[in-house]
């Protein structure tokens, strides 16, 4: 597949997709859209591949929407913009496969809404992250008002999408919007470090976790503990239940199948 706006490569079962616009600060266009949306499907379909991380440059991970591309859009093309961008991202969201946002420099509007559909984010030194729209006379339209408030809470939801202020890295360490801050040479090995720890555990455990906290946020609290119990008992069928509970015992790593 002859790819545009992105990069794609593997390395040691982890899939390593990087924005690749920044002469245009990796601006977010229905090209991107479209791709990201292609390469998750393939991810998916792809047994070698056990962790994905998605990053961009030292500067930049993506500084939002392209403008020049909305600026020309009425309602019915930006509704039709809003629908591509929407199951792209809930790929992402719901890949059984974990992925990591190594973010640098700006994750700004659409830029900040991708890293939000990752699992787990991780920011260099000195990243600044915001949801400007307001500024522009809109409001985030790729999952802004929802992931963000569901991720740091509604009180720095509200701050950010209706200041339309950035906060740094350290601020978004602090709120929960990133796990972790690094150096920013050091942004891609962390990753990647994670990305193997993730990769070692069993491939059906994980998609089952992923899987049940993705529901239970949606949901009230007894109903999600009804799905966690459901599935914790499922998972006493697989054969990677019955691998990890006796490597535990016999004092060894696990060799998980995915069965």
């Amino acid at each position: 597949m002859e790819l545009k706006t992105v990069l794609y490569t593997k390395e040691n079962g982890i899939g390593i997709i990087t924005l690749n616009r920044p002469k245009i600060m990796n601006a977010l266009d229905d090209t991107f859209f479209i791709e990201i949306s292609k390469i998750m499907d393939e991810i998916v379909a792809d047994h070698e591949v056990k962790a994905v991380i998605l990053t961009g440059q030292e500067k930049v991970f993506a500084a939002g929407g392209d403008i020049a591309f909305m600026s020309k859009a009425n309602a019915l093309q930006a509704q039709n913009f809003v629908d591509l961008i929407t199951p792209a991202l809930l790929k992402i969201e719901d890949s059984p496969k974990p992925v990591i946002a190594a973010i640098s420099g700006m994750a700004l509007g659409g830029g900040c809404e991708l890293a939000l559909a990752c699992d787990i984010r991780i920011a260099a030194e000195g990243t600044i992250f915001g949801q400007p729209e307001i500024n522009l006379g809109i409001i985030p339209g790729a999952g802004g008002t929802q992931r963000l408030t569901r991720t740091v809470g509604p009180g720095w939801a509200k701050y950010m999408i209706l200041s339309g202020l950035t906060i740094d890295s350290d601020t978004a360490l602090k709120i929960g919007l990133v796990t972790a801050v690094v150096p920013k040479d050091k942004l891609l090995d962390e990753a990647k470090k994670l990305a193997r720890a993730l990769g070692s555990k069993s491939p059906i455990a994980l998609r089952a976790a992923k899987d049940s906290i993705n529901r239970g946020i949606n949901v009230d609290l007894s109903s999600g503990l009804e799905y966690e119990k459901k599935t914790f008992t499922i998972l006493f069928s697989t054969e990677d239940q019955k691998e990890g509970m006796q490597a535990f015992l016999e004092k060894r790593k696990p060799n998980y199948t995915g069965r």
